[in-house]
Order: structure tokens, then sequence, then C-alpha cells
């Protein structure tokens, strides 16, 4: 009995010191059966896969690439040359996938990679390959880059010029766009050059607005031709002015033309030169061939070149096969050329 009193006010007290030591390891908090306690055990990390991986170690390497050698990647990635052999039932590689293969052979293999895609380079890109410099075969490479540049500069050089002559071979038919009114609009002073200034004074009234304007043309219409002829005489003025100020540069015209006037004397100026119907029409030739050559060189402000530029429907198929075989003999080496004829002898 004595013993039970006395392990009873022992018990309590070893409870009641262990208390504090249980809470600390609770989290402080109360617990309740069956909840957990507020120590959680450590998470276990996240297992990621050798795709995950892959995939983390080729976009560090992207963000590590020079990037000039990132837009080389891309430009060969757009293009047709496929990149590495598919199956027939394979999904197409994405950009992402391709750039990733062309990044990975550029860097282990950037030889290769120089023989392999050179068609699909450009001169800009071959600052990518500085570092293969000396090696016969990377220069060999590289020089075709430069050729098939300068070849690609040339080619689309001739498309231009062949899509804006079918284009001007159709504005000559529609007769409006080369028409006297159009082409003067364009060059008052070109115009006035070549034929404003040897028309006779009935050619000169028949193109004011009241002579074109037809019998009860309204007010607004008559009004708007007026002002428009006013801009165009102040253009050209405006014109004037600016070939006189480049004329007074050149001191030494200037000083022939003094020296021409002194010895002419008075009274023996130069009578004005009128030429007759036949040189008027020369004139008018030589000023529409103007007008022409200054549409083809892109020198109309006002035309939307895109539409011709950028449209395959003006390609006029006879001149591209005619450039296309005189390309082809161009480039025919002359050792070639001098053994088909000995094969033909």
């Amino acid at each position: 009995m004595e013993t039970e009193a006395v392990q009873g006010p022992l018990a309590a007290a070893a409870a009641a010191a262990a208390a504090p030591e249980l809470r600390a390891g609770l989290g402080g908090g109360s617990v309740h059966w069956g909840e957990p306690s507020g120590a959680q055990p450590p998470e276990a990390p996240q297992c990621r896969g050798p795709a995950q991986a892959e995939e983390e170690k080729e976009e560090e390497e992207e963000g590590q690439e020079d990037p000039g050698v990132r837009a080389m990647l891309r430009a060969v990635a757009g293009s047709r040359i496929p990149v590495q052999s598919q199956q027939k039932d394979e999904p197409d590689f994405t950009e992402r996938e391709k750039v990733a293969i062309l990044g990975r052979l550029y860097r282990d293999k950037p030889l290769v990679f120089l023989e392999r895609f050179r068609s699909s380079l450009r001169e800009e890109h071959l600052a990518c390959f500085q570092h293969l410099r000396g090696d016969y075969r990377a220069d060999f490479y590289c020089a075709e880059v430069l050729r098939g540049g300068a070849g690609r500069d040339r080619a689309s050089r001739t498309r231009l010029r062949n899509r804006r002559y079918a284009a001007l071979q159709e504005l000559i038919r529609g007769g409006e766009y080369f028409s006297d009114e159009q082409m003067r609009a364009r060059d008052p002073l070109l115009y006035e050059q070549y034929i404003g200034q040897y028309l006779s004074e009935e050619e000169l009234a028949a193109r004011s607005p009241k002579t074109l304007a037809p019998d009860g043309c309204p007010l607004a219409d008559l009004l708007l031709q007026s002002y428009q002829e006013g801009l165009l005489q102040r253009r050209l003025l405006q014109q004037q002015e600016e070939e006189d100020a480049c004329l007074e540069e050149d001191e030494d015209e200037e000083e022939e033309e003094e020296e021409e006037e002194e010895n002419a004397g008075p009274g023996q100026e130069e009578e004005a030169w009128v030429p007759d119907s036949e040189e008027k029409v020369i004139l008018r030739e030589e000023f529409t061939s103007r007008m022409h050559q200054r549409f083809l060189d892109g020198k109309d402000r006002d035309f939307d070149y895109s539409k011709v530029d950028d449209n395959p429907e003006f390609d006029n198929l006879d001149i591209v096969s005619r450039d296309e075989e005189e390309r082809y003999f161009d480039e025919e080496e002359p050792g070639e050329a001098l053994s088909t004829e000995l094969d033909e002898d």
C-alpha cells in the first residue's frame, strides 16, 4: 500500500515533465488521435524522365548559343532540306525539334553541317564557321555559299525586271497610265521640256480645265480640275527652281555661258529652236521612253510596286525560259563547251 502511494506521485511528476517535450515534438499544438503530427516528413524528390532532362539540356544550350548561330539554325530549319531521315509514318519534326537537331550537329560536327546544308546558307551565316577557316574543305564550301548567294541575287533581279516589264506592257495596253495627262502629273518638268513648251496656242487652250470639262459638267468637278492644274503648275515651278539651283552650282558652266554671251554681242542672240512636226514626234517618243524606264526603275512614287514585284502572275514564261537558257550557257565552263564541240565533230 505504501509503495503504491509513493509510485503514484512519482508517475504524475514524470508525466508532467515529459509533456513539454511531447508538445514540442508534435509542433506545439494539441494532437488528437488519428491526426498527423505537425512535423511532416520531407517530400521525396520527383524523378525526371530522360526526355525531360534532354529537353532542359537543349534549352540551356540554346540559351547559351550566339544570336548569329541561332538565326542561322532557324534559317536552315525553315528551308526544304530535311534535317534528319524519318520513317514514312513518323510525324514531321516541329521547328523547335529541327533547331535542336541542327544545333547538336553544328556543335558536334560543324564541317558535316556545312557540307550538308550549304545550299540553305547565306553570306551572313558564314561568320558561324570562322573557326573552320584554313580547312580546305570548309573554304571550298564557304566559296560555294558565296557563289550561290550571288546567283540567287542575280536571279531575283532578273525575276523582278521581268515582272515589271510584263506590268509595263499591260499598262501600255490599258492606255490611261501612260496618257499625256497622267505622265504630266507624274513629272511636270520632263513633260514641259519635251512636249509642253512646244505646244501651240490652240493645244494649250484645249488642255485647259474649261475646255476639258464637258457641257453640263458640275461646278465642283470644274473647280477640282482647276485646283489640280494649279498644283501641277506649282510643282513645275518647284522643279524648275531646283534644276536652276543645281546648274548654278557648276561654276565652270556658268563662266562659259557668260563668255558666250559676251562674244555674241548685242543683236546676235540665237533664235529659240522650234521643232517641226517630225521632230515633235521624236521628242514625244523619247519622253514616253523615259517615262517607261522610270516605271521599270521603280521611281513612280505613287505606284504600289509590291503588287507587281510579289505577284507571280506577272511572270512571263517566254522571258523566263529565255533567261534560264542564257544563264545555263553563261555558267557552262569553257572546257565543257569545247569537249561538246569535239564530240559533235
